[in-house]
């Protein structure tokens, strides 16, 4: 598979959660359910193994491994070339480890998550996306403080993108001034139409994916484009999420911007602002990930491997915005064919 062309056409990708029983074991029926679901919308691929999935699911290797395995083998179900994309986390040596366990496995490219590294340091971080690349292609990954990010400086982006094997990263800092660095420093980069943009700035979706970055470089008239997303926010309204997705690809092509388009931006802000559990600083955005899909019949519980809890009130704002905007977290479509994808 030519990573790279498939990331440079715009991907939708959903980062996969995790599906727990009451028990806390992965409910392998939802698990696969999730998966067809993401395919059945028409999603090109799933990134399992992020944050959306549990990162405390590195704990345990093997269990992650059979995670992995389970997603590919429902991912291929339909046919077709899925992108795989593996969350890895730890540091160089379990980092490592990791990317060679998804290869294995099946998958395409590595997610780099700074989860379970020792030290979250620029040159140590370089140092592994140097060390996975010799495994998987490897994306970039600029996340939030909040949820266990860090700042990172300018010539950091500079230097990652001098590594080869770097095919895309991901923006998801929810911040358009770290969002502007990471994209100013890749247009002025040589590389700078050799690695793809996807947007996990799940507030900012439809922004992303229309505005161009333009700038002169060498007497080179460059443009750099968000080309699509892996998104924590498209493991729920997958199918809208690709609907979402053509659409911004329409107004881009013909050079003009709906009115309507930027009112849906705002529409998923209200969406997203109950899901992730903006009113509680997001401690609640993988329990509210999984709060949307067990409301919708397709999990359980929305259980976590670690401390993770919906916030108070949390659970009723989901409902509420379920209410309020049925197209964009596919109501009527998952209500007609949940039942298949639990078969």
């Amino acid at each position: 598979m030519d990573v790279r062309t498939r990331l440079r056409a715009g991907v939708v990708i959903p980062a996969h959660p995790l599906a727990l029983d009451d028990g806390g074991a992965v409910n392998w029926r939802s698990q696969r359910a999730l998966t067809r679901y993401y395919m059945a919308s028409g999603a090109d691929g799933v990134a399992v193994g992020v944050h959306t999935t549990q990162f405390e699911l590195h704990h345990d290797r093997a269990l992650l491994g059979d995670v992995w395995r389970l997603a590919a083998e429902a991912a291929g179900e339909r046919g077709g070339a899925p992108l795989l994309v593996a969350g890895i986390a730890g540091d160089t040596v379990d980092a490592v480890a990791e990317a060679e366990l998804a290869r294995e496995a099946g998958y395409h490219a590595a997610l780099m998550c700074s989860w379970g590294m020792t030290e979250v340091t620029e040159d140590a971080l370089l140092e592994r996306a140097r060390a996975v690349g010799e495994v998987l292609p490897t994306l970039g990954f600029y996340l939030q403080e909040s949820v266990g990010g860090r700042r990172l400086g300018r010539s950091y982006w500079r230097a990652l993108f001098d590594i080869e094997s770097v095919v895309g990263v991901k923006t998801a800092p929810f911040d358009r001034y770290r969002t502007n660095d990471v994209v100013q420093e890749l247009i002025a980069h040589d590389r700078w139409d050799d690695v793809a943009v996807l947007t996990g700035n799940d507030d900012a979706i439809v922004h992303d994916l229309l505005t161009p970055y333009r700038a002169t470089v060498g007497g080179q008239e460059r443009e750099v484009r968000t080309t699509g997303g892996l998104l924590g926010q498209w493991a729920v309204g997958t199918r809208a999420a690709v609907e979402l997705r053509d659409r911004a690809r329409a107004a881009v092509a013909a050079g003009t911007v709906p009115t309507d388009l930027l009112a849906l931006a705002t529409d998923l802000v209200e969406v997203n602002g109950a899901v992730f559990d903006v009113d509680h600083h997001f401690l609640g955005c993988v329990p509210g990930v999984n709060e949307v899909l067990r409301q919708q019949g397709l999990v359980g519980t929305a259980d976590c491997l670690g401390p993770d809890v919906l916030s108070p009130g949390q659970s009723e704002l989901i409902a509420s915005v379920r209410e309020r905007f049925p197209d964009l977290l596919d109501e009527e479509f998952v209500a007609a064919n949940r039942h298949d994808w639990l078969a």
